[in-house]
């Protein structure tokens, strides 16, 4: 008896994605695997061959997720669609892990940045806590700071956007 995911588990995992913070989600069950991505402007779920029938009846529910074959062209179009359209003197500095976000070295102290001042290569931008670690956020091009983008001890994701920088 070969065994694949039910339409209803495949249901839970992309309400799930959708009403969380995280953009992507992939798994693995009885050999089979099924990746779910979700991206501001469109969201699709990616099913290998063998889970198509199981999830086509997804399809039929109004959601603004669908369920597609997985082929490589459609990887093609999935990655166009979450590829970043930042103009090129912006750069965006991304969380490199889960933790809490903090823009002070300390809560009565004063924040490391704000809008409008211009930061040097190796200046410290933020604190993520992580496993009660203190993670130092460096910048790594001298800029203006023009936009940050998480309130003070917010949850962020890993690649989550923190800063977008003006290059000078």
């Amino acid at each position: 008896m070969e065994m694949t995911m039910k339409p209803k588990e495949i249901k839970k995992l992309i309400e799930l994605v959708e009403h969380s913070n995280i953009n992507e989600l992939e798994v693995s069950r009885w050999g089979k695997k099924v990746r779910i991505l979700k991206s501001t402007t469109k969201k699709s779920l990616v099913a290998n061959s063998e889970t198509v029938t199981a999830s086509s009846s997804i399809v039929a529910q109004p959601s603004p997720v669908t369920a597609l074959p997985h082929d490589s062209s459609l990887k093609t179009e999935t990655t166009e669609v979450v590829l970043d359209k930042t103009p090129a003197n912006l750069i965006e500095v991304k969380s490199p892990m889960v933790g809490t976000f903090y823009r002070a070295p300390a809560p009565d102290a004063d924040p490391y940045v704000q809008v409008g001042d211009i930061v040097s290569p190796d200046q410290v931008l933020c604190i993520i806590e992580a496993m009660k670690l203190m993670n130092e956020i460096e910048a790594e091009e001298r800029g203006r700071v023009v936009e940050i983008l998480v309130e003070n001890s917010q949850p962020v994701e890993y690649n989550q956007v923190l800063f977008r920088i003006e290059k000078l």
